[in-house]
């Protein structure tokens, strides 16, 4: 049955191919929409390809960035950085109406390439949509809907396309190129920070900041084609289709704000308890339990899923799973008293995680130097207060 299916997959490419030969009228074009601050994924914009053959009326739209939230096992295959895409076919007009509904601007980019390229790369597109072929494993930074498009064209097009790499100057990490399209979601920003490890710091090349639509927009601006009476830009005309209207909602109650004013509500909750020789456990129970779960999830994305950009990540010198085992010692004074040690070495790890902060290889978002203080602060506090009789 699976060599039936493949071969009935196989013959209708064929006829689809045969059915869909383009006209000297067709035209090849790659669009860009804009960011749209309604969720977190569409922060960064999108990109698409559209082949209009207006002799024939062919007017699709070729969208790698498609999931389906049904696909067998799709939250498991999630948790564990097998992130299924596929490349669908819809309709360009109904395709468009979808983002200039959400004020989102709409560019097109319609490329400079002969007949044979175009029935070349068209030919390309059917193949990658077949029910087979459709599916990819998406990477955030470099397998996603607008590296899709940026690597196909070179696919088909060989060493006849050349992207300039000065259109930008590339001189920003991936975690900074993310940073710069989340101004306007600050949570999503910190979660992202906290989250992702040490490749997003790496320093992104021109050539990889394709991976946000607007650059692939840019970089494929830059580009040229060889041909035998020279070189020519790969883009031929550019439009655009929609400008778009303001995505400002950025919220004042920043993460940064919050951990400070929290860190100040500590500070003075401790000196009062101190004071006092009070101690109700509860508030730093349910803190040690966020954080130690926070680390065990970051163990966990690192040591035991695909994701890749999770490697390696420093946030875990903050976020110690162990903090799950302290939690626990909290409601009994003579558990704090025999562990008042680990208390202590706790302050001190913190302490020396904060003076250290600013001069790690990884870019540790700054309202977590607060929680991170926080959390030196209270096991300084726990130790302090296992001393006393």
């Amino acid at each position: 049955m699976k060599k039936m299916g493949l071969l009935l997959g196989i013959l209708w490419s064929w006829c689809t191919l045969a059915q869909w030969q383009l006209s000297p009228q067709a035209q090849i074009s790659v669009i860009t929409c804009g960011p749209g601050q309604n969720e977190l994924y569409s922060a960064f914009g999108h990109s698409a390809v559209r082949v209009h053959d207006p002799k024939t009326g062919f007017d699709l739209l070729y969208n790698y960035g498609v999931f389906d939230f049904d696909q067998p096992n799709f939250y498991l295959n999630f948790t564990k950085g097998n992130l299924l895409y596929k490349l669908a076919v819809t309709d360009y007009s109904r395709f468009v109406r979808s983002y200039t509904s959400e004020g989102r601007f709409v560019h097109e980019q319609i490329l400079n390439l002969s007949p044979w390229q175009k029935q070349a790369y068209f030919n390309f597109l059917q193949v990658n949509a077949l029910p087979q072929n459709a599916t990819y494993r998406y990477d955030y930074f470099y397998d996603n809907c607008a590296t899709r498009i940026r690597d196909g064209l070179l696919q088909v097009l060989g060493d006849t396309l050349h992207f300039d790499s000065s259109y930008v100057e590339a001189k920003h990490s991936i975690r900074e190129l993310c940073d710069l399209y989340l101004s306007q979601q600050p949570w999503g920003d910190l979660g992202i920070d906290i989250c992702l490890g040490l490749p997003m710091d790496k320093k992104a090349s021109a050539f990889e900041y394709m991976f946000l639509p607007d650059y692939l927009e840019k970089g494929i601006a830059s580009a040229t084609l060889k041909t035998a009476e020279g070189t020519k830009p790969l883009v031929a005309q550019r439009q655009v289709t929609f400008a778009g209207k303001p995505q400002d909602q950025k919220s004042t109650v920043t993460p940064t704000l919050v951990f400070l004013v929290l860190l100040a509500v500590v500070l003075a909750l401790s000196i009062r308890q101190y004071r006092k020789k009070s101690y109700r456990p509860l508030p730093d129970f349910l803190l040690f339990l966020s954080v130690g779960l926070v680390g065990l999830l970051l163990f966990i994305l690192w040591f035991f899923t695909d994701h890749a950009a999770a490697a390696r990540n420093l946030n875990l010198l903050w976020a110690l799973p162990f903090h799950l085992f302290l939690a626990f010692l909290l409601f009994s004074d003579r558990a704090r008293k025999r562990s008042r040690l680990l208390f202590l070495i706790g302050s001190f790890w913190h302490g020396a995680v904060a003076v250290a902060w600013f001069m790690f290889p990884q870019d540790l978002h700054l309202a977590l130097f607060f929680l991170n203080l926080i959390l030196a602060l209270r096991t300084a506090f726990i130790y302090q207060l296992a001393k006393l009789p």
